[in-house]
């Protein structure tokens, strides 16, 4: 038996074991195999081990010594099956993304300034750059404070995300499909538009109503209903070959359904929502089941999609918000704001900012043992 040293953390509405990348073994192989072990995979309950049965706690985060002369750290994210043995890590979780530079400062990897520190972090999985800004004190980071996110209860230090560096950052383009908006025929669907953007991830946006949802229902209503479920599923399968996803991600497309706000009773806690207070809502599919928050990456391409002109999003905002760089999208849990801004028309339409506030959270430390 081997005992493995990792830091469980909290970061945004994500939850994850958080490893120094010489803790793991160096074979792609042997560390994959390990992980599973860490987090209890495959198996329903992830019973024998860290993960948390859900796709937002069966997460890991390996951060290293930078691999650029440019950035304070690496940082390798894993989205961890849960009931198959499988690791993706072509992508980044934008949430657990909030505690990396909490991580790297408490674990003396960066240089800190007092009262924010700028962590600049690159995530060599992707060639991608993100830069988050942390509160310090006495050298470490802060964790107490007064800002609230939906879906996470209490408050804490807000923390700043800047993802502008991600636009094409899973395809190489903003819109794989060459189009604002494409019409497909998807079996057991019939034919149903959809809009496919690569900003931080690869959402595949479709209208609530072409799927016949209203816009109050739960995520365990939605998961309920077995036909819409195995047609989400088909949708995703059939953009991840129109889109060349298949070699990428299994995980991907995300499927968005996406509306203008109606009211609505958050899945938590039960409070009321109106529609007045958000842009647009927004409900996620992704890894064969409904997102009971909504994923920063997935915050991200909505709000590149409000900004593109054409996109199934762009069409649904109203012209209230039009103009603006703050949008606030609504979700099961609440409400996440992202501010965003650029500049050009469709494919040619540049991601100039794409930030995002979340919190964090240090649980634990100690060794795990596999």
């Amino acid at each position: 038996m081997k005992r493995l040293r990792c830091v469980i953390m909290r970061g945004g509405t994500s939850k994850g074991v958080f490893f120094h990348e010489n803790e793991l073994p160096q074979d792609p192989d042997r560390r994959r195999e390990v992980i599973l072990r860490v987090f209890g995979s495959p198996d329903r309950r992830q019973i024998d081990g860290l993960g948390g049965a859900d796709i937002l706690t069966s997460k890991v985060a390996i951060i290293g010594p930078p691999s650029r002369r440019d950035a304070d750290v690496d940082y390798v994210f894993g989205q961890v099956g849960i009931t198959e043995p499988v690791i993706d890590f072509g992508t980044i979780c934008g949430n657990l993304s909030a505690a990396v530079g909490p991580f790297a400062i408490d674990e003396g990897l960066v240089r800190v300034k007092e009262p924010f520190t700028q962590v600049r972090i690159f995530c060599p999985m992707v060639g991608r750059y993100l830069t988050a800004e942390v509160e310090v004190r006495d050298g470490k980071a802060v964790y107490e404070g007064t800002f609230r996110i939906d879906g996470v209860p209490g408050t804490g230090s807000r923390i700043s995300l800047d993802f502008a560096d991600t636009a094409g950052l899973i395809t190489g383009e903003l819109l794989p499909m060459g189009r604002a908006k494409d019409t497909l025929y998807v079996e057991g669907v019939g034919r149903i538009e959809v809009s496919v953007v690569d900003a931080a991830t690869v959402v595949a946006f479709v209208r609530a109503a072409d799927l016949g949802l209203r816009g109050a229902e739960t995520p365990d209503e939605i998961e309920a209903d077995k036909t819409l479920m195995e047609g989400l599923e088909r949708i995703k399968r059939q953009v991840a070959q129109l889109a060349n996803l298949t070699q990428r991600s299994p995980l991907l497309p995300m499927v968005a359904m996406v509306q203008e706000p109606v009211q609505w009773k958050t899945f938590a806690t039960g409070e009321i929502v109106r529609a007045e207070q958000v842009d647009v809502l927004s409900k996620v599919y992704a890894a064969g089941m409904m997102h009971k928050a909504y994923p920063v990456t997935g915050c991200v391409a909505t709000g590149a999609a409000a900004m593109i002109e054409g996109t199934i999003v762009n069409e649904i905002l109203s012209e209230r918000w039009k103009g603006r760089e703050e949008l606030v999208i609504g979700h099961f849990s609440g409400m996440i704001p992202i501010e965003v801004a650029g500049e050009g028309k469709g494919p040619e339409f540049s991601l100039r900012k794409a930030v995002v506030y979340r919190t964090a959270r240090r649980i634990m430390e100690g060794w795990v043992y596999v």
